[in-house]
């Protein structure tokens, strides 16, 4: 059974942004959480190590990595320091450093989380989350009822800000020697899908998919995001 980690995007968790396909592949896959640190301070290098010692306590010798958002360049750097350890990689979502929109969503989102205003900030984070065809199809009684029920953001969440404003995988793309996927979410308007394209284009033998959902595929495709991510990984198990 190969070992598969599960690198979350920041304010969340792995069960928030990877359960339901954590529950599907449990029976093929050695199945391991990532997490993101949980106090600032430890810096980009820190939070790999934290994901590789996550590995090394289930025993898993070698893995492939699977990074939503955040987790995605966190993925690359763990691929490129520990290339004997890492088999496969699933860049969903993905980003090789924040540019200026995505920064100033962080301010944002920053700010609202320190000021206590967590209705505000569900509403910023589906703004800059859900694509326009998923708000365009959604009832507004049940957008409103979604929102009313997502949960507070972790205690964690500056941990998470500042990594994704330090992370920077630029010179590592070039460096990624295994298979890897890239998950292109084609109505992002936090990370352009033109970005996450030239992301994947810079991975030597990178292959790439297109999924037609906002920045939150868990929740606006979710079948179909597991269907992209275990067709590739299906092919390093066989």
């Amino acid at each position: 059974m190969g070992g598969l980690v599960w690198v979350h995007g920041a304010g969340g968790s792995v069960e928030g942004h990877f359960g339901g396909l954590a529950r599907r592949f449990g029976e093929r896959f050695r199945c391991v959480a990532g997490e993101l640190p949980r106090r600032t301070g430890g810096g980009v290098d820190a939070a790999v190590d934290g994901i590789v010692a996550a590995a090394d306590a289930a025993g898993l010798e070698t893995f492939a990595v699977c990074g939503y958002s955040l987790g995605a360049p966190l993925a690359v750097r763990l691929a490129v320091r520990c290339p004997e350890r890492v088999t496969r990689v699933v860049l969903t979502a993905p980003f090789a450093r924040a540019d200026h929109r995505m920064r100033l969503g962080i301010s944002l989102w920053r700010g609202l989380h320190e000021s206590g205003r967590t209705r505000l900030l569900a509403q910023h984070l589906a703004l800059t989350g859900l694509g326009a065809g998923f708000l365009d199809r959604t009832d507004p009684g049940r957008l409103r009822a979604m929102l009313a029920l997502a949960p507070a953001p972790p205690a964690t969440t500056p941990a998470h800000l500042e990594l994704a404003e330090l992370i920077d995988v630029r010179d590592d793309l070039a460096r990624l020697a295994v298979p890897a996927l890239v998950v292109v979410t084609t109505e992002d308007p936090l990370v352009s899908p033109d970005r996450q394209r030239e992301l994947a284009a810079s991975v030597p033998g990178a292959r790439t998919a297109e999924l037609g959902t906002g920045h939150l595929p868990f929740w606006e495709d979710p079948d179909g995001w597991a269907d992209l991510v275990e067709d590739f990984l299906a092919a390093g198990v066989r």
